[in-house]
């Protein structure tokens, strides 16, 4: 059996750790959000996502607007991002050698 199979007989993970992982991740989430680590946000999405199909909690319906709302700040954060390291690249830029 290759070694990423899951044992049929192996117990879904308990709700309770699930969902302490799940807050967790989503706490690291914000905090990455909040100091323009949007790489890391990614990668803690990802993991997030992993981690409720595993432990099959289901997704919270959202709305269209709140949808579109959440693109727009990650928009919004991303172009911000994008300002600081283009202003960085360009301060390295006119550095004496």
């Amino acid at each position: 059996m290759p070694a990423f199979a899951q044992n049929p007989s192996t117990p879904p993970p308990d709700a309770g750790d699930c969902k302490a992982q799940e807050a967790a991740l989503e706490r690291d989430m914000e905090l990455a959000r909040s100091r323009g680590q949007m790489l890391r946000r990614r990668e803690l999405a990802d993991t997030l996502s992993a981690l409720q199909q595993r432990c099959k909690t289901p997704v919270p319906v959202v709305s269209r607007e709140a949808r579109i709302e959440r693109l727009e700040n990650e928009v919004r954060t991303l172009r911000a991002e994008l300002e600081r390291a283009e202003e960085q690249l360009r301060s390295a830029k006119s550095e004496p050698h």
